[in-house]
């Protein structure tokens, strides 16, 4: 009885998680794991098998997850063959250079970046290199409460982030920049 009240717990915890974040994929990673350490728990009988069922849950979610992510970014370019949508929240019709990043691999071969945010869904990213070429890469992307997807292609990025004043910080997985609005 006492399992079967911790994995009730374990879920209604999962879930409430769950329900506060924005994209599939963490949304999916926070069930798997809730689902996984309840079937871990039940199945092995122990706290080491919860553990393994919320690990093996959470890598689960996270690809399901993913893959709704892609595929809903899919639906909206194809919705629109220009790719605009409305999701651009506060991002929409702003231009950010990028002020620093980590990790750095010491093999960057660009001076600046400049990021414009078009209000049709639109990311423009302006790059000049150190030898003075220029380049230019457009992106879809789009706002769902602080976190901004990004996509081309077969890609699909997931960043966070928050605005304070002229400084716009986006933190992903991989990745953490600070630009500056501008």
């Amino acid at each position: 009885m006492r399992r079967i009240l911790a994995a009730i717990v374990i879920v209604a915890v999962a879930g409430a998680a769950a329900a506060q974040e924005s994209s599939s994929k963490k949304k999916g990673m926070l069930w798997g794991a809730g689902l996984g350490a309840v079937a871990g728990g039940i199945i092995g009988g122990h706290g080491s098998s919860a553990l393994i069922g919320a690990a093996v849950g959470t890598g689960i979610g996270y690809v399901v997850g993913n893959e709704a992510d892609k595929k809903k970014a899919a639906e909206m370019n194809a919705q629109s063959p220009n790719g605009t949508h409305g999701e651009t929240g506060p991002l929409g019709g702003t231009t950010w250079r990028l002020q620093d990043w980590s990790p750095k691999s010491g093999k960057e071969v660009f001076k600046t970046k400049v990021f414009s945010f078009g209000k049709d869904g639109w990311l423009t990213t302006h790059t000049t290199n150190k030898d003075g070429r220029k380049t230019t890469d457009r992106e879809n992307y789009r706002v769902v409460g602080d976190t901004l997807i990004v996509n081309k292609g077969d890609y699909l990025l997931n960043f966070k982030f928050a605005i304070q004043g002229d400084q716009l910080t986006a933190d992903s997985e991989k990745l953490r920049a600070i630009l500056k609005r501008g």
